[in-house]
């Protein structure tokens, strides 16, 4: 697996039709979380806040794969249960739409899950 130094590369490194989700996804996140600084993390695009973990996501063949790890998933499984998921993770299908307004909500909770814990 290659190891990327910047989110450019990382999403560079995918066909043009990930590419595109993908940018959209950083798009989003950077848009709801303007303050968070961003990085390569666990060897795909992280987001903190405060130095702690905010939000990842990563490009796959199928789908993408959204981490809003610790409690990001726990809160919106409701709305997350239309979708393949994993132990902090969610797949978006390369087949359907990204869920723009869900992933907002997401980000917007964890940015304000970390202003309010400092």
């Amino acid at each position: 697996m290659e190891k990327y130094t910047t989110v450019e590369a990382y999403i560079a490194s995918f066909p043009d039709h990930i590419q595109e989700r993908l940018n959209r996804m950083r798009s989003l996140i950077r848009e709801h979380a303007p303050e968070a600084v961003e990085s390569i993390a666990y060897g795909m695009p992280a987001y903190k806040i405060n130095k702690k973990p905010l939000v990842y996501f990563a490009g796959y063949a199928g789908h993408i794969g959204f981490y809003a790890t610790p409690t990001g998933h726990a809160a919106f499984a409701e709305a997350l249960s239309a979708y393949k998921q994993g132990k902090g993770s969610v797949q978006f299908p390369l087949d359907q739409p990204l869920p723009e307004a869900l992933i907002a909500d997401i980000v917007k909770f964890r940015v304000s899950e970390s202003k309010a814990k400092g």
